[in-house]
């Protein structure tokens, strides 16, 4: 079986930050923590460029994967760096490089404090991996049909969860 869209896919990756050096630095390994990803492809659930990569592939498949930033977590925007109010972090102890989920327009955003100054906090609201070009080293673990009730969710859900169980808000 391929990978398509509305199909659940199964695989380890090795994602590196590429740099000036040869392989780069690892960011995450998913066999290291025995915890492979599942994903269902075509729903957004990963980045875009990876999707398409993987678009054809098959169980048993291995691959690398260079991505640019415009095909994995986007160009950095420095319009995305700015000020807020030293109260709008429940924490009295704040320091650089700490991140806070907070909502935002489109839905839950990861801000990274910068800097921490007497009565206001400079934050980054791009994503982590913004601006890198990464590295994945896959393994196609499995590839099968999504249930009724992960079409419905748009993710894949635990073998045992019943379709009747699951708002249907996908699908007519």
């Amino acid at each position: 079986m391929t990978i398509v869209p509305q199909r659940v896919v199964t695989l380890h990756y090795v994602l590196r930050e590429v740099l000036s050096d040869a392989d780069g630095r690892v960011l995450d390994d998913s066999r290291a923590r025995q915890q492979p990803l599942e994903y269902l492809h075509g729903h957004h659930n990963i980045v875009a460029g990876l999707e398409r990569a993987l678009e054809g592939q098959g169980a048993g498949a291995e691959l690398t994967v260079t991505l640019m930033p415009a095909d994995a977590y986007g160009l950095r925007d420095e319009a995305l760096v700015r000020e807020v109010g030293r109260d709008a972090f429940p924490v009295p102890d704040l320091a650089p490089g700490m991140r806070f989920q907070t909502p935002g327009d489109d839905g839950p955003e990861v801000v990274t404090v910068i800097e921490v100054r007497d009565d206001s906090v400079l934050i980054d609201t791009n994503h982590p991996l913004a601006g890198h070009t990464l590295r994945y080293a896959l393994q196609v673990l499995s590839v099968r049909d999504a249930t009724r009730a992960e079409l419905a969710k748009g993710h894949p859900l635990p073998p045992d969860t019943d379709h009747t169980q699951v708002e249907d808000r996908k699908l007519p």
